[in-house]
């Protein structure tokens, strides 16, 4: 974090992460900033400090043809190692866009294994972005994202009772597997509680 920047509606942060520098801004919920952020605590409060790191969720946007990162998460980086995926991440996009994706045959091993993830030694697929796999969650959690990610939907994401139809799931079912799929940061809330959208890591 090259520089934090503290407005009325949003903080900005200024990021470097090596291939480039980037502004990040998260805009403040008027209530919780009376109540969290009162006294100008905002740096401190969220553990985010200048020259410290950070990990961003978020998307790509462009204001007055400038472009800055909206962020739907920020968090400071507890575990170093954090860093060195990142770059390693970095490197697989970039050969990802710039080669193509890899080959199935490509992915043999020495020993004729195949090699299920670039990074994961779980298995866990790297998809297009960098993204990575699945975690451990339940079989509803994985359909209820299945269909957030194919169904087609503008970006205020879609409504609980339109993924319970579609899946001919009990609303309490959709509700827990979201409730699983919020607390593991795979999806996020947008006009109210009850709607989800896919949050693109």
């Amino acid at each position: 974090i090259r520089n934090i920047s503290t407005q009325t509606t949003n903080i900005t942060y200024k990021l470097d992460d090596g291939t480039g520098t980037v502004e990040v801004k998260q805009w403040i919920d008027s209530e919780a900033s009376t109540m969290d952020l009162g006294g100008g605590g905002s740096k401190n409060s969220s553990g985010l400090v200048e020259d410290g790191w950070a990990r961003v969720w978020g998307r790509l946007k462009a204001f007055n043809n400038r472009r800055h990162v909206g962020a739907h998460v920020i968090r400071p980086v507890a575990d170093k190692m954090e860093i060195t995926y990142h770059l390693l991440e970095a490197t697989y996009v970039h050969l990802y866009f710039t080669r193509g994706p890899l080959e199935p045959s490509a992915g043999k091993g020495a020993n004729g294994g195949q090699m299920d993830g670039q990074f994961g030694g779980d298995g866990g697929e790297m998809g297009m972005g960098g993204a990575r796999g699945m975690p451990s969650v339940s079989p509803n959690a994985r359909r209820v994202l299945q269909c957030l990610k194919e169904t087609p939907q503008n970006n205020e994401g879609l409504n609980v009772q339109h993924v319970a139809a579609s899946l001919r799931m009990p609303m309490t079912e959709v509700m827990k597997a979201g409730d699983e799929l919020l607390t593991q940061s795979l999806i996020f809330t947008t006009v109210d509680d009850s709607t989800w959208a896919v949050l693109d890591l």
